[in-house]
C-alpha cells in the first residue's frame, strides 16, 4: 500500500463551516468562468472576428481541458510535496489566471504600448488576447482539476455527495457575483478606478477573486502527504509514464466508471453551446426584437454583457437555490449513514418524504430531458424576457449536471482506493500506530457521525486517500472536452451557413458589406436546438447506469 503521513482536515468549528472553506476555491473558478462566458465572446466580435472564427478560439477550453486535466491528476496523484498533492498546484495555477486575465482585459494598452501603426496594432491585439484567452483555459482547468480531485481526497464515502453538492452551491454563488456585477454598470459605481470599461474592470475583480478564493481554501485545508507510492505493476513507468498511464486506465475503465463518463460525454454536447454562447444570444435577441433601430446606443458590448450578464444572473440565483434545495430532497448513492430519528411530530411526514424521494441517478436523468425541453425552444424566442426565462430554467438541471456526475464518480473512485493504509505504515518515520501525526492543529473533516464507521484519530475506516482520484477525474474530463470538440466543429458549421458575416451589433467598424443579415434564423438559437437533441441521448445513457 501507499504510505501516507497525517489526516485530512479542515479548520473551522461546523461542518457547514469546513465544506465552505475546502470549497471556496469554487466560487473563484465559475467567477472567472462567469466573466469569460459573458464577456469574451462579444469582446472577440467586437475585435472583429466572424462567429465561426469565434467559435475557433473556443476551442482552446476543450483543448485544454482535454491536456491539461488529465496531465494535472496524473502528476499531482504522484506528489510528494510537503505541502499536498493538490494546494500547491491551486496556488501556482491561481496566479498564472489572475495574470493572464489582466493581459486579456487591458490587451489594447499593452499593444498601443509597444505597436503605433493601427492595422498591425489590430492584428497583435486579437493575436495577444486569444494567446490570454488560451493561458486562462489552460490554468484554470489545473485549479479546477486540483479542486475537485481535493474533495475526493478529503472526505469518505458517504459525505462525497455532500462536498460535491457543496461545491456547487459556492459555484453557483461565484457565478451570482460575477454575472451580477457584469450587469451592474461599474464604471458607474467605480468610476475608472479599475480600468476605463466594464470589461477591464471585471478582469480585474475576477484576478483580485480567484486569487483570495483560492488562497482561502490552501489556508484551511491540509492534505495527507504522500510518502511512497506502492508499486503497481500496471502502473505506466519510464519515459511518459503520464500519458501512457492515461491511456492505460482510460482502456481499463471499470464498467461503472466507463458509463458515467458516457452519460456525461453526450449531455456535454449539448451543455458547451450553452455555456459559451446563452449570453450573447439572450443580447442579440434583445438588440433584435426589443431595441428600436433609432434606439440602439454606440457601446453595443457594454450592453448585450449586461443584457446577457441579467439572464445569467437569474440562471445563476435558480442553479444557487436548486444547490440548497434539491441535495436534501435527493437520495444519495450509498445513503446507509446514520440518522437520527427525528421528533416525534414530524416522523410521520419524514418517513412519508423518505418513500417518496429519488435517487441521484432518477434527478440526473430528468435534467437532462428539461435541459433538452429548454433548448428545444430557444429558436422561436423572439423576446428577450422569453430567452430569458428558457436561460433561467436550465439552472435547475445545471445544478444537479455539477453534482451528479462527481458524486457518482467520487463513490466509485474511493471504493477502488479502499480504506486508507494502517497507521504504522502512514506514519514518516515507520514507528507504531502512536507516532502516527497530523500535520495541522485544524479541526478534522471527519463529522461526528463518522465516529460510528471507525476511529477518527487513528483515520481507521473513516477517511480514504482517494489515490487515484486526479487520474480519474482527469479521464472524466477527457469524456467532457472531447463532445466541445464536437460541438464547436458542429457551431463553426452552423455559423458559416447562417450568419458566415462579423456581427452588426458589435463589429461597427466593418464595411456594411462585411456583415451578416440579421433578419435570418439566430446560428447560436440552431446550435443550442442540436444540443437539445444531445440531451435526450445522455438522458438514455444516464438510464443505462441502473443495470450497470
Amino acid at each position: 500500500m501507499s504510505t501516507w503521513a497525517g489526516q485530512p482536515s479542515v479548520r473551522g468549528r461546523s461542518e457547514t463551516m469546513r465544506m465552505v472553506l475546502l470549497t471556496c476555491v469554487s466560487i473563484g473558478i465559475t467567477f472567472t468562468w462567469g466573466v469569460e462566458m459573458t464577456y469574451c465572446t462579444p469582446y472577440l466580435l467586437s475585435l472583429g472576428l466572424t462567429k465561426g472564427q469565434t467559435s475557433m478560439v473556443w476551442v482552446a477550453g476543450p483543448l485544454s481541458g482535454l491536456i491539461v486535466q488529465p496531465i494535472i491528476g496524473v502528476v499531482a496523484d504522484g506528489s510528494k510535496s510537503k505541502w499536498g498533492r493538490r494546494r500547491p498546484i491551486i496556488a501556482l495555477g491561481s496566479i498564472i489566471v489572475a495574470s493572464s486575465l489582466l493581459t486579456l482585459g487591458f490587451t489594447k494598452e499593452i499593444v498601443a504600448a509597444l505597436v503605433s501603426d493601427k492595422q498591425t496594432a489590430r492584428i497583435l491585439t486579437i493575436v495577444i488576447a486569444v494567446f490570454a484567452l488560451y493561458i486562462v483555459d489552460f490554468a484554470i482547468n489545473g485549479v479546477m482539476s486540483c479542486a475537485r480531485s481535493l474533495v475526493v481526497d478529503t472526505l469518505p464515502i458517504h459525505k462525497q455527495q455532500t462536498g460535491a453538492a457543496w461545491s456547487s452551491r459556492m459555484g453557483s454563488l461565484g457565478h451570482i457575483i460575477g454575472y451580477g456585477m457584469g450587469a451592474v454598470d461599474l464604471l458607474q459605481l467605480f468610476g475608472t478606478m479599475f480600468g476605463d470599461t466594464q470589461f477591464k474592470q471585471l478582469t480585474v475583480i475576477a484576478a483580485f477573486g480567484i486569487l483570495v478564493c483560492s488562497s482561502i481554501t490552501c489556508w484551511a485545508v491540509t492534505e495527507r502527504v504522500l510518502i511512497s507510492v506502492r508499486h503497481d505493476p500496471t502502473r505506466a513507468q519510464g519515459r511518459f509514464k503520464v500519458v501512457r498511464q492515461i491511456w492505460s486506465t482510460l482502456l481499463t475503465l471499470p464498467p461503472r466508471i466507463r458509463a458515467i463518463c458516457w452519460a456525461q460525454f453526450w449531455s456535454w454536447i449539448g451543455w458547451f453551446p450553452f455555456l459559451i454562447y446563452s449570453s450573447t444570444w439572450v443580447g442579440e435577441t434583445y438588440f433584435r426584437f426589443d431595441v428600436p433601430a433609432d434606439a440602439k446606443t454606440t457601446d453595443a458590448l457594454g450592453d448585450i454583457g449586461r443584457i446577457g450578464s441579467t439572464a445569467l444572473t437569474v440562471y445563476s440565483t435558480v442553479t444557487f437555490i436548486s444547490a440548497w434545495v434539491l441535495p436534501p430532497l435527493i437520495r444519495a448513492p450509498e445513503d446507509d449513514s446514520f440518522t437520527h430519528r427525528p421528533p416525534a411530530s414530524i416522523a410521520r411526514w419524514v418517513e412519508q418524504l423518505n418513500k417518496i424521494k429519488p435517487d441521484l441517478l432518477t434527478a440526473w436523468f430528468a435534467s437532462h430531458i428539461l435541459f433538452a425541453f429548454a433548448m428545444a425552444l430557444t429558436p422561436f424566442a423572439q423576446s428577450f424576457r422569453f430567452a430569458t426565462a428558457l436561460v433561467a430554467l436550465c439552472g435547475i438541471p445545471w445544478s444537479i449536471a455539477m453534482w451528479a456526475p462527481t458524486t457518482f464518480l467520487g463513490v466509485e473512485v474511493n471504493k477502488l482506493s479502499g480504506s486508507p493504509s494502517n497507521p504504522s505504515s502512514a506514519s514518516p518515520h515507520g514507528g507504531s500506530g502512536a507516532s502516527y501525526r497530523r500535520l495541522s492543529n485544524g479541526s478534522s473533516i471527519e463529522m461526528r457521525d463518522m465516529l460510528l464507521h471507525g476511529d477518527a484519530e487513528s483515520g481507521a475506516g473513516v477517511g480514504s486517500t482517494g489515490e487515484l482520484s486526479g487520474v480519474y477525474f482527469g479521464i472524466l474530463n477527457i469524456y467532457t472536452t472531447i463532445p466541445q470538440f464536437i460541438s464547436t466543429f458542429m457551431s463553426t458549421i452552423v455559423f458559416a451557413v447562417l450568419e458566415p458575416g462579423k456581427s452588426p451589433e458589435l463589429a461597427t467598424d466593418a464595411h456594411p458589406s462585411e456583415h451578416n443579415d440579421p433578419g435570418g434564423p439566430n446560428a447560436i438559437a440552431v446550435c443550442m436546438f442540436i444540443g437539445a437533441l444531445s440531451s435526450l441521448v445522455a438522458a438514455v445513457a444516464t438510464r443505462k447506469l441502473k443495470y450497470v
